[in-house]
């Protein structure tokens, strides 16, 4: 599959503040703004660094020492990827989540031992399935 749009926040010299990360998102800068309260009200501690591997900015959420969310920014919209161990796929997809989410999360390859669930939050209506699998993810030792 053809990636028509690319990873945004590419320069190591620009920190992605909230006014770089509104000309990116465009109208979903309130779902970034959203993932934000969300994450405030589970105790999750985002965090932007530049990877220089990736060559690229990402934010890392974390609680504890324990990742839970990696976040790109893209042209109009931040992607949210939740990595799930092997042995926990099958947790995701006994989840009410959509069946289009569920299928997207099947056809995905694993990346060494883990499984990304990937969400492009362009919208607020994508949210619900994101925070049911990011629960799900805290709930992991």
């Amino acid at each position: 599959m053809e990636q028509i749009n690319n990873i945004e926040l590419v320069d190591p010299s620009i920190y992605p503040t909230d006014e770089i990360l509104k000309r990116i998102l465009g109208k979903s800068f309130s779902v970034y703004l959203k993932l934000l309260r969300l994450y405030e009200n589970y105790s999750l501690i985002p965090e932007w660094k530049y990877y220089k591997d990736g060559k690229a900015w990402l934010c890392k959420v974390i609680k504890g020492k324990k990742t839970i969310v990696w976040m790109s920014a893209w042209k109009n919209y931040i992607k949210a990827t939740i990595y799930l161990p092997e042995k926990h796929i099958n947790g995701v997809l006994v989840l009410d989540i959509h069946e289009i989410t569920k299928k997207a999360f099947i056809e995905t390859n694993n990346i060494g031992r883990s499984r990304p669930c990937m969400f492009e939050l362009k919208e607020e209506n994508i949210l619900e399935d994101f925070i049911k699998v990011m629960q799900f993810k805290m709930t992991l030792k």
